[in-house]
């Protein structure tokens, strides 16, 4: 297969997966990594896609993909993540959850805890926490994005202060090579900034397509997360960055 059909598989893939992985594309189509390397170059070089380390992403811009296919992508990784983070869960607490599809797999993996107090911005994580009467939920005001659900603005920064919960489940859009969380949003970055400052511990769930992407507006440090849970290994530099700030990883593979 010649690279003019290959470009358009590699695109194809990149827009079902938001990341494609050298050695994956080299195995699927039976050619060299430095064929796929060169594959990867072209397509960067005409903006179609950015390198990161290892593959390449769909070129980050200032606005995110589209929320139905990101509830498509990584399905599998995000349920483990969920299942992962809410087994670190105890009854009888109280917790904000973010927007994002990640944090909406950990409502789903919530549904058999007790006692719960949920502050979230989200919309469907309401609604899928209406499921279980033993979870109080309070569902910030403020602007609806319709696009997600979110409930963004300033009125929902103001409920969210009258709040100090145990525990901040984060989701983020990008996270680059520094360890920054970006987003794309500069009211959804004002509420997470808020919920950071009103928890007592924060956690990030964040599959590994996030990893490496980029995008315009810094939410905060991971250096502030306690843990970070995803389904992949980290590359090194950031896990040793992870390890000098005592940000634990959390590794919860799909199930095969």
């Amino acid at each position: 297969m010649s690279s003019r059909f290959r470009h358009p598989e590699i695109l194809a893939i990149a827009r079902s997966e938001g990341k494609v992985v050298v050695e994956d594309l080299a195995q699927r189509f039976g050619v060299t990594l430095q064929t796929i390397r060169r594959d990867l170059a072209d397509l960067a070089e005409s903006g179609q896609l950015e390198r990161v380390h290892g593959g390449a992403v769909l070129p980050s811009g200032v606005a995110n993909i589209g929320y139905a296919d990101r509830q498509q992508m990584h399905a599998a990784a995000k349920e483990a993540i969920g299942r992962a983070c809410a087994a670190d869960i105890p009854d009888a607490c109280s917790l904000f959850l973010t927007i994002g599809t990640t944090t909406e797999a950990v409502a789903r993996a919530l549904l058999t805890h007790r006692d719960l107090l949920v502050v979230t911005n989200n919309l469907n994580i309401a609604n899928i926490l209406a499921a279980n009467p033993q979870i109080e939920v309070v569902v910030a005001g403020g602007r609806l994005r319709r696009a997600d659900g979110g409930l963004v603005g300033p009125t929902a920064v103001r409920l969210i202060e009258q709040f100090k919960v145990d525990l901040a489940v984060m989701g983020c859009s990008a996270l680059d090579q520094d360890g920054d969380m970006l987003d794309f949003d500069s009211a959804e970055v004002a509420v997470s900034q808020t919920i950071i400052a009103q928890a007592r511990q924060r956690v990030l769930v964040a599959d590994h397509s996030k990893i490496g992407r980029k995008a315009p507006m810094r939410v905060a440090p991971l250096s502030q997360m306690a843990k970070l849970y995803t389904e992949a290994p980290l590359p090194a530099p950031l896990a040793a960055k992870c390890a000098a700030w005592g940000t634990q990883i959390v590794v919860a593979p799909p199930a095969a």
